[in-house]
Order: C-alpha cells, then structure tokens, then sequence
C-alpha cells in the first residue's frame, strides 16, 4: 500500500509516486514539486562527506564563470552598497568573494562548512543560493528563512537546473546526483512567488531571480 507523504514545500498530500533507477520520487499535484522519499535521502554524515569531494576553490577562474550565471545578472540589479547572504556558501565560497570584489559585502553560511548562525539573524539586501536548492530535505523551512532575511525590495538569487516535464524525469542526469532530493519546474517556482508574495524578475533553466515587493 502506498503511504500518503506531505510534499515538503506546500504541505499538500496529492502526489504521484514516480520509480526511477535512482530512487523512488513523489510529484506534488499542487506545486509540481518533485522530491526524493524521506527515507532514501542520505544523511548529513553522508552529505558532508560527498561534499567534501567538491573541488570549488575561490580562485578558479572556470567555477567564476560558472557563478557568473547569477553574479552578472544580479549585479545588474543590485544597487550600490547593497550588502547581502550566501547561503549554502560551500568550502569555497568563491560567489561571496565575487560580489564582495564587486562592492556588494556578501555575509556567508553553510550549514557544514560555515555554521554561524549569527548571520541569519539580521535583514539583508539579496540572498543568494547557489546549487542548493536541490539539496534540501525541508524546502518550506529554508524558503521560509529566506523570506526573514530578506528586506524590502531585496532580492533572492537561485541556481538549480529546473525540471523536464515528468516524462522526461527518469532519464534526467540531475537525480543521479546522491545528495540531489528536491527538483523544482518553473510552476513551482512560480508557486513559490505566490506563496511568498515575491516577484519573479528573471527565470532561465538554471537561474531564477525573485524579488520582494517594495511594499506590502
């Protein structure tokens, strides 16, 4: 018998069990959310571990090029001083150096690899998260953080690469990855900047720039 699971970004219980090779996923039927069942994520032990594989280091010139996806277009859209949070920051928080070069002093956390948690307690101008998003085993709680971070007018800044139709799901290399467990499709970020009140200002297939309205 299949066990109803609540989706772990609206809450909904309509979902869809979707069997892959590399796991068994739910599809929310409200906000087409897909994630990994509970008990197939890996640990946080695990998780650290797969991470410290990672070889992002600060000064690589081809991970730069990489963030720049989100740096160039967030820059555009910063004004000047803006200070802000990346968050999920990595051992090398090269998107940090990136925007603090660029005038933007960028605060860093991650729960691994820069714990303190002092830096969620005060408002920022933007947000970033930066191939993060797809790790996450409580998505409402962490977008939720997001919202208190961020001041009026300020802006939240995501990579992940968004989600094919569900037919196309199975062979998707994205869910191959051990530590990737939530995948998003532009209806649910478009979700998101319901639930939230968040504008979306740009959306590619790997970038997503939000908003928050610069009055209520």
């Amino acid at each position: 018998m299949m066990v109803d699971l609540d989706c772990p970004l609206c809450g909904a219980r309509s979902s869809t069990r979707l069997a892959v090779s590399s796991g068994d996923y739910r599809h929310c039927n409200d906000c087409d959310f897909v994630f990994l069942e509970p008990a197939q994520r890996p640990s946080a032990k695990a998780e650290r571990a797969y991470y410290g594989t990672h070889d992002n280091r600060v000064d690589d010139p081809a991970y730069r090029r990489f963030l720049s996806q989100l740096a160039d277009p967030l820059l555009a859209r910063l004004a000047p001083g803006a200070g802000g949070l990346d968050f999920g920051a990595g051992p090398g928080p090269a998107l940090a150096a990136m925007l603090t070069e660029r005038g933007h002093p960028t605060d860093i956390y991650d729960v691994f690899f820069a714990p303190d948690t002092a830096v969620l307690d005060r408002a920022y101008d933007f947000v970033t998260c930066t191939e993060v998003v797809e790790h996450l085993h409580a998505p409402a709680r962490e977008f939720g953080l997001f919202g208190s971070l961020l001041a009026r007018g300020g802006w939240l800044g995501l990579m992940t690469e968004l989600r094919p139709p569900l037919a196309a799901f199975p062979a998707w290399y994205y869910h191959r990855d051990p530590t990737h467990v939530s995948f998003y499709s532009e209806a649910t970020m478009r979700w998101l900047a319901r639930a939230y009140g968040w504008e979306i200002d740009l959306m590619q297939p790997r970038v997503i720039i939000f908003r928050v309205p610069t009055r209520s």
